[in-house]
């Protein structure tokens, strides 16, 4: 763990993990005036992210994590909740198909985030919030039969990833994959909303569409690229969509505008998958 100072008192810590686009424009958009915590595997990209903030006045520790990992994410919970009251947490941290296993991205995109959801959940503060980074993949997947969905969504963590039914997708199409643990991702945090509003938190999902950030541009260029080029044409906004963006939704979901949204998920997509869904675009 690294630490460095900026100008100012803090009022709250928010935690960010991943520090790919996203994470990076959501920690430029929720740091100020608060205690930015930066996990990460990438020590590399953790001390270029935190610099570029601290250079501009912010408050920022870094820790190295890997979210597939529970003792790492206990261990990242234990330290930003020893700097201060976690008033929100940020979960950005993911593989790509393009780039990954099944099996990594069931690891990470699955189990991960059930670990951070665990973790976070007896140390937010209360009025405060979680957003969890999932996609508009776990909209567009194929069917989940009613009985897995329920086990995704309240299974214990140490269970989650020996469930029967993953042996086939870890075995199988990253792509599959990615889309089954994003939908995962949406039925968890339906689930662990109650647990988070216990300690008087929200929790919610964003499922971003085609983003202009590396991993977004990688998948352009992947072998789905032309049928996900086509769903941005189709579109209503008929454009990538930016951090920037997703930063916004974040922001507004952690803020008392939201107050009364909990246990939802956000599409942020620019219409894709509206267009999609209705047979504007062809499959």
């Amino acid at each position: 763990m690294s630490e460095v100072t900026g100008r100012g008192n803090p009022t709250g810590v928010v935690v960010i993990t991943g520090t790919g686009g996203m994470g990076r424009a959501i920690a430029h958009r929720l740091a100020p005036g608060r205690h930015v915590v930066l996990a990460d595997r990438d020590e590399g990209a953790l001390a270029d992210v935190s610099a570029a903030l601290t250079a501009i006045g912010h408050v920022v520790t870094t820790q190295r994590v890997d979210v597939s990992d529970g003792d790492s994410v206990a261990q990242l919970a234990r330290v930003a909740a020893d700097l201060g009251p976690v008033i929100a947490v940020v979960h950005t941290a993911g593989v790509s198909p393009v780039h990954a296993s099944a099996e990594a991205v069931i690891a990470v995109d699955l189990v991960g985030t059930a670990h951070v959801l665990d973790a976070f959940a007896p140390v937010v503060a209360r009025g405060g919030a979680g957003v969890v980074i999932a996609s508009m993949a776990g909209h567009l997947g194929p069917p989940i039969e009613p009985d897995l969905l329920l086990a995704l969504a309240t299974a214990p963590t140490d269970e989650l990833a020996s469930l029967p039914a993953l042996d086939a997708i870890r075995s199988g199409d990253p792509g599959l994959a990615y889309a089954f643990a994003k939908r995962g991702n949406h039925v968890r945090v339906r689930a662990m909303s109650v647990a988070w509003g216990e300690r008087g938190a929200r929790l919610n999902s964003i499922s971003p569409g085609v983003i202009a950030t590396p991993m977004g541009r990688a998948e352009l260029a992947g072998g789905s690229g032309a049928f996900m080029q086509a769903m941005v044409d189709g579109s209503g906004t008929g454009r990538l969509g930016t951090a920037d963006d997703i930063a916004a939704a974040t922001e507004f979901l952690v803020g008392p505008s939201a107050a009364f949204v909990t246990g939802t998920d956000l599409l942020v997509d620019g219409g894709a998958v509206g267009a999609l869904t209705t047979n504007q675009i062809a499959r």
